[in-house]
């Protein structure tokens, strides 16, 4: 039998099927590789200690001979920031510190209903603000890969806690690259999918109009069998659609466009994957097209005024009289005061001001007002461009995964992690960014796919082509 880590879900689920093991069996094996490996990762805040429970009762369920959902079991991670009834969910602040959630994220009960097991919450970037997950008030995750760099941000933890074999699969958010960036700097597969197709009910907002909740899995498949279960409609999140269900089935051969970027900055490594990619496509039949998008110079400007001025507005509910960090002031606005400068962190209060500034008086046309024009100019350029192909190829980050502190005190180098990110954000588009190899040093290099709204299906078939061809 394989061991636990090699598995897909479909093996994990059939082995369970065919009693080669328990789910207990498998929620000790990943307790004992967190055990092992957590103290110099710091992936999981904390390990729940009801796991082993969760999974004694998928066994029980199995002796009883009941139908077992494809998640039945499945050991997963959970973002700080997904809320768990009766568990902390912090977002990797003070200010949540000691904050238990009153209900059950639409996604959560999604994975209760289909008997998956939550190991415990992952670390993050704080309020998910960061690419590095060294923002979190716990102290940085590390890469499994090389702990003296960063795993990427914010779902660090989650990306982590997958590539390090601490979780068959995990949730992550992400609002400008936050699953996508991880996944690829820590070598697994990770999914935004299109604004709506998830609920977010339940995710501590950072920017409501970009946030979206989504898998980091080991495989595209994975990715897929996780989608799909948390995937839909609900009642309780506005912004949330039905899947369509009269997409036209995907096959045969597909236009693919192969983004045209600037290569300044962009790491030569990182190139010479996304050439590997463009000819296993092409070589499969698929045909390669090159596509120039203008307006998308624009996306990182434009990202970093929408983003903090919703930031700003979210999270003003964070003030120390109706629930979490309190701290005692001279009066009220001191509480005020107290509580927020000591319970929100450096970035985070950079993004507040940020975000207040664009909003103010005087400055919301000229800033906000102009960033959401271009947001829209965005939108109709990948309109465009997908009426000639169906799906687009593009670097995940410019670069490999980072030092440890080596951005930390350059916030704009920082943000340029995300430059081919966060237009898929803006643009409300489902991507994927997918592993495609390493570097000299043994570091993770990733690709990226984006398809039109809907249209997951599409990177998960190409997905699969890119992963069969580098096993």
């Amino acid at each position: 039998m394989k061991e636990f880590s090699e598995m897909t879900i479909k093996e994990f689920h059939q082995g369970l099927k065919e009693k080669k093991f328990s789910a207990q069996e498998a929620a000790e094996f990943y307790f004992k590789k967190i055990e092992e490996k957590n103290a110099e990762l710091n992936a999981y805040l904390e390990v729940f200690d009801d796991a082993l429970a969760a999974a004694e009762e998928v066994d029980k369920e199995i002796s009883q001979g009941k139908e077992l959902g494809m998640l039945s079991g499945v050991p997963l991670a959970i973002k700080d920031n997904i809320l768990i009834e009766g568990k902390i969910c912090s977002a990797a602040s003070k200010m949540l510190e000691n904050y238990r959630a009153v209900y059950d994220a639409s996604v959560i009960k999604k994975l209760r209903a289909e008997g998956a097991v939550f190991l415990g919450r992952t670390n993050m970037d704080e309020f998910a603000m960061g690419s590095s997950t060294e923002n979190s008030a716990f102290g940085p995750t590390k890469n499994p890969y090389n702990a003296s760099r960063v795993p990427g941000g914010s779902s660090g933890g989650s990306a982590a806690a997958v590539a390090a074999d601490m979780a068959l699969g995990a949730l992550g958010s992400d609002t400008g690259g936050s699953i996508r960036q991880p996944a690829g700097f820590c070598g697994v597969v990770g999914l935004k999918p299109t604004y709506g197709a998830v609920s977010r009910y339940g995710l501590i907002a950072m920017a409501s109009s970009l946030d979206q909740i989504g898998p980091l899995a080991k495989s595209v498949e994975d990715a897929e069998i996780i989608f799909k279960a948390i995937a839909g409609r609900d009642e309780m999140d506005s912004t949330s659609v039905g899947l369509p269900s009269d997409n036209p089935s995907v096959e045969g051969k597909l236009n693919v466009g192969l983004l045209e970027y600037d290569k300044e900055g962009v790491d030569e490594s990182v190139s010479e994957a996304m050439e590997r990619a463009a000819k296993i496509l092409e070589a499969a039949g698929h045909k390669i097209k090159k596509i120039s998008l203008d307006s998308l110079r624009y996306s990182l400007a434009c990202y970093y005024i929408i983003m903090p001025a919703e930031v700003s507005s979210n999270l003003a509910r964070f003030d120390g009289i109706r629930y979490g960090l309190h701290r005692e002031g001279e009066d009220f606005i001191g509480d005020y005061m107290e509580t927020r400068s000591f319970g929100f962190g450096r970035e985070v209060k950079r993004r507040i001001m940020l975000g207040t500034y664009v909003l103010s008086a005087g400055y919301y046309d000229e800033y906000y007002g102009r960033a959401q024009k271009v947001r829209d100019l965005i939108k109709s350029d990948f309109h465009n461009a997908f009426k000639d192909v169906d799906a687009l190829l593009l670097p995940t980050s410019p670069t490999p995964a980072f030092a440890i502190g080596e951005r930390t005190d350059d916030p704009l180098k920082m943000y340029l992690s995300d430059i081919f990110t966060v237009s898929a954000n803006l643009a409300g588009l489902p991507a994927i960014s997918l592993p495609a190899g390493k570097d000299k040093e043994g570091m993770p290099l990733a690709i990226q796919l984006m398809a039109p709204h809907f249209r997951e299906d599409i990177l998960f078939f190409l997905g699969k082509k890119i992963e069969e061809s580098l096993r």
